[in-house]
């Protein structure tokens, strides 16, 4: 089997458990600067709760060197179908100069323009080696609701969290999932190599019954695949039962989210709407679990080893219930940190045996919808600048195309899709990295108030 749910079990624990480790340490040796420690605790997550810093917009280096940054993030994050939050946010508040409040906000804007322009491309997009929709519904069913449940449950814990613990977290996370992709797509890689070898091998020469050789024979396939028009592929790429069914869940967590921005914080009304937000989840993950489990037992009675969906995974109740953990677990990831959760979501559709070019797909167009319903959040609470939002919305969109395109003509050129996987396994490291440098800017900065 392809998938092991123990392995990313202990990638998981133990990645915490490092983490939850080296933060009791760090507090121990830092009790001699409480004054220091107690500011970062104030900043909190997104900043402190009354300081805004938004600069103004205006040509400078600055805005340009971020403007370059932002397009490369939001064209090899997209591609990943990891949005690229780990990335923009330390270059926000690095180099623009946002507080951490204001940058996770513009953050998530960025996200849902990438996401959003390369959803649209994807739709125009023919599944690669199936007469079936690019966009595996069936996932995004299973998976949104459980990521739009754990953004609410990262929002909430980043006002308990210091900044600096946050981030410990989060890094030795991101350096666990990169490292995890990284070796997948050297195992795909090799896989590529040896189809490529026989694929070789089957196009030898030949030799006819004059002696004379025939090179480069060429071989039709047995059942061509039927030529579509690109709206004939738009159209067959939508399901509006399926997209029906999520826009419903959306509308849901917004509006609760807006009622709950009106409600005094910690109130008794406060935690009912709260509380709301997990049977609606509950409900839409238990049907579309609860189908992918009676199809793949369907199938296993009647001798059909044909895959339910995408995944290659076997759909028993500790798969569906993992599958629900690390939905729950990419959503509180991507509260804490203002990305749409899909440093989690990308690299676990990849796992359980989806291919890249999907995997891609999928992850892009769930965290459209995550991502925007943020946004919509913070714009109602008025937590970023229009003018910067927009701007920032502008250049994603033009990356979320560009970099949709590229990756598409390379693929065609090399004919190996694990290059969306070493883009992935990059992003994610990178995003570390850039993680790193924040907390240590942010400590320093805290030491010199």
């Amino acid at each position: 089997m392809s998938f092991s749910t123990k392995t990313f079990i202990v990638y998981l624990v133990s990645g915490f458990s490092v983490a939850v480790l080296s933060a009791l340490y760090l507090t121990q040796n830092t009790n001699d600067h409480k004054n220091s420690s107690l500011s970062l605790q104030l900043h909190g997550s997104y900043g402190s709760i009354t300081d805004k810093t938004w600069p103004e917009l205006k040509p400078s280096w600055r805005l340009a060197l971020a403007s370059i940054i932002g397009f490369l993030g939001s064209a090899f994050g997209t591609v990943g179908g990891v949005g690229g939050g780990g990335i923009f946010v330390p270059m926000l508040t690095l180099i623009i100069g946002f507080d951490t409040k204001s940058a996770a906000a513009l953050s998530k804007c960025m996200i849902m323009g990438a996401s959003t322009s390369s959803v649209f491309y994807n739709l125009r997009v023919r599944h690669p080696t199936k007469d079936v929709p690019i966009l595996d519904y069936d996932l995004a069913l299973l998976f949104q609701p459980m990521l739009m449940l754990g953004i609410t449950v990262g929002v909430a814990l980043s006002v308990v969290f210091p900044y600096w613990l946050i981030t410990v977290l989060i890094i030795i996370l991101f350096i666990g999932t990169s490292s995890r992709s990284f070796f997948k797509g050297t195992e795909m890689w090799k896989e590529e190599t040896l189809l490529k070898k026989e694929m070789a091998q089957a196009q030898t020469t030949f030799v006819n019954s004059r002696g004379e050789l025939l090179i480069d024979t060429e071989y039709d396939p047995l059942v061509p695949r039927e030529e579509k028009t690109p709206m004939q592929i738009f159209c067959s790429n939508l399901k509006w039962k399926r997209i029906l069914v999520l826009m419903i869940v959306w509308v849901s967590f917004l509006l609760l989210q807006v009622i709950k921005n009106d409600v005094k914080v910690c109130s008794v009304w406060y935690w009912v709407l709260f509380s709301l937000q997990f049977p609606i989840a509950l409900v839409v993950f238990w049907y579309e679990a609860m189908k992918l489990y009676k199809d793949y037992k369907k199938r296993m009675n009647t001798g059909n080893l044909e895959c339910i969906c995408e995944a290659s995974i076997e759909w028993t109740v500790l798969h569906i219930v993992f599958c629900a953990l690390c939905g729950i677990l990419g959503g509180t990831v991507g509260g804490l940190l203002g990305s749409g959760g899909g440093f989690i979501l990308g690299p676990l559709l990849i796992e359980i045996g989806v291919i890249p070019q999907v995997a891609s797909a999928t992850a892009t167009f769930v965290m459209m919808f995550s991502s925007s319903l943020s946004v919509v959040e913070f714009y109602l609470l008025k937590r970023f600048p229009i003018p910067y939002a927009l701007y920032l919305f502008t250049v994603s969109v033009l990356a979320g195309f560009v970099g949709q395109l590229f990756v598409r003509k390379l693929l065609r050129i090399l004919g190996r899709a694990s290059i969306i996987v070493f883009i992935l396994s990059g992003v994610i490291f990178a995003s570390a990295l850039t993680m790193g440098k924040s907390i240590r800017f942010n400590y320093t900065h805290t030491r010199k108030l």
